[in-house]
């Protein structure tokens, strides 16, 4: 296994400035751009040409997300991701680059985090109420709530004597090691360092959008990941595989480059729509006074056929992917997600949270055509099983890699989506979900699989990238058909 990582995949011969969360990684070679035989109005009309009918590898139409995610899913997940529980977020963003030595960062003042000060901390969120080690299936049992339950003097069997419950710190440290270790290999992807230099960071006081990072620090993170981890198909030499060479993989792989690239492309289009422009706007709310806004000749550079060796349009159809593959898990969580509290201290805002997460479920459950995990990893062959693992393996290193990003705004939201997606890929194929109990009424939620608060925060802020994407896919469509009259 190489000791680096992927993210997604790019034209070698595109005019794409590589990016990543909304950071431009401009590359340090000079690309040749592919000469343009239409019109600047057709170029970008171009960019939806593919942009209806099926989704690959899924059962439904381009068209059917469209309505269902702008009408429904998205101003209940810009909603609630308002909400404290969903807005805080704490991450290591000072962790070393494993893979090589590199003092590269982002001076400007674009890339910096702002940070949370003590009192900007809800409560519930500092670690006086941790409910990991609680036992999920219990805890919110009815008779669990009646303290009348608790007689002491019952606890005592005469026959068996006196039994001493009381565990030593040493014991139960190596207790937490073992299931901690247990938990890991669901994972794909290393869950956040919660301990020494981690912070908490409010995103919604820093935004995903462009900062401006770019050179060959940035570009050296995308060699790395194009050429090392990706499934390839045989005599593969460019960095980004081609629509009629992807169908030549099996299921699995297909479906790893997609998530993949449609990770990417939901990223350009963050960037796309949240570009800096030069100079001040004076309606400007944002504090430094600055300029962004839906920069259309930017979208149209990155997805247009004749700028991407007539890629672009699939790599936006990899988008729908991905975001049905995420919203796939969400609905398949939703028994465990239902028994959450989303505790953060505050009452009232704690039971508004789960209201609107309970409402947010349903909608999603209601969706009729959801990505089907079940065809992948089928046969139960050792060769399906070790295509499991590497499919696992590869994907942990994109956590990795994220420590290796320069500009710490592209970091957090690296490390953020990253998470979110390698969250939905542990609900999607995990055995120990698979293997979670129900009653007629209510799931049986065992302490053998649990999701931490990180991974439930990135989670619902993962899909609410990508249902933004969407919507703003639909805001640029707008913009070329009023370009048009």
């Amino acid at each position: 296994m190489h000791s680096s990582t992927f993210i997604t995949v790019v034209s070698f011969h595109s005019f794409l400035i590589l990016s990543f969360v909304s950071c431009s990684f401009d590359s340090a070679f000079d690309i040749p751009v592919f000469p343009s035989v239409d019109s600047p109005l057709n170029s970008g009309r171009d960019c939806f040409c593919k942009l209806k009918g099926q989704i690959d590898d899924c059962s439904c139409s381009v068209d059917t997300v469209d309505h269902f995610n702008n009408a429904k899913v998205f101003p209940r997940l810009s909603s609630l991701l308002q909400k404290d529980y969903f807005r805080f977020y704490k991450v290591n963003l000072k962790k070393e680059c494993p893979f090589w030595s590199d003092d590269s960062r982002c001076s400007m003042r674009t890339c910096h985090v702002k940070t949370c000060g003590e009192d900007d901390i809800p409560p519930g969120l500092k670690g006086e109420h941790d409910h990991r080690n609680e036992n999920m299936a219990l805890k919110y049992l009815e008779s669990s709530q009646d303290s009348d339950n608790c007689d002491e003097d019952n606890d005592l069997d005469a026959e068996l004597g006196y039994l001493n419950t009381t565990i030593s710190d040493s014991a139960y440290k190596g207790f937490e090691l073992w299931q901690a270790y247990d938990d890991a290999q669901d994972n794909f992807c290393t869950l956040p360092d919660e301990d020494g230099e981690a912070q908490y960071v409010d995103l919604l006081l820093n935004p995903e959008r462009f900062t401006g990072y770019k050179g060959e620090s940035a570009h050296r993170i995308w060699r790395t990941i194009y050429m090392e981890n990706c499934f390839r198909p045989k005599k593969s030499f460019n960095s980004y595989i081609s629509s009629s060479k992807l169908n030549g993989l099996c299921l699995e792989k297909r479906v790893f480059y997609r998530v993949i690239s449609g990770l990417h492309t939901s990223i350009n289009i963050h960037l796309s729509a949240n570009y800096l422009f030069s100079g001040k706007n004076p309606l400007s709310k944002d504090a430094d006074n600055e300029n962004w806004g839906y920069n259309l000749e930017e979208f149209k550079n990155r997805f247009s056929p004749e700028f991407t060796d007539k890629e672009g349009p699939q790599w936006l159809r990899n988008l729908y992917f991905i975001y049905l593959l995420e919203l796939r898990a969400v609905a398949k969580a939703a028994p465990y997600l239902a028994q959450e509290r989303f505790y953060t201290g505050n009452e009232s805002e704690d039971s508004e949270t789960k209201d609107a997460i309970m409402d947010l479920l349903n909608v999603i459950k209601s969706f009729p055509e959801h990505f089907d995990e079940s065809c992948m990893f089928a046969d139960g062959t050792k060769q399906a099983q070790k295509l499991k693992e590497e499919f696992r393996q590869h994907f942990r290193n994109i956590s990795r890699i994220m420590d290796c990003v320069g500009c710490e705004k592209c970091k957090l939201w690296g490390k953020l989506q990253t998470q979110g997606l390698g969250t939905a890929l542990k609900i999607l194929f995990s055995s120990k979900f698979d293997k979670l109990l129900k009653t007629s009424d209510q799931p049986f939620l065992s302490r053998s699989f649990r999701l931490e608060r990180s991974e439930i925060v990135t989670l619902f802020n993962a899909l609410g990238r990508l249902s933004t994407s969407i919507r703003e896919i639909e805001m640029f469509r707008q913009m070329m058909r009023s370009r048009t009259l």
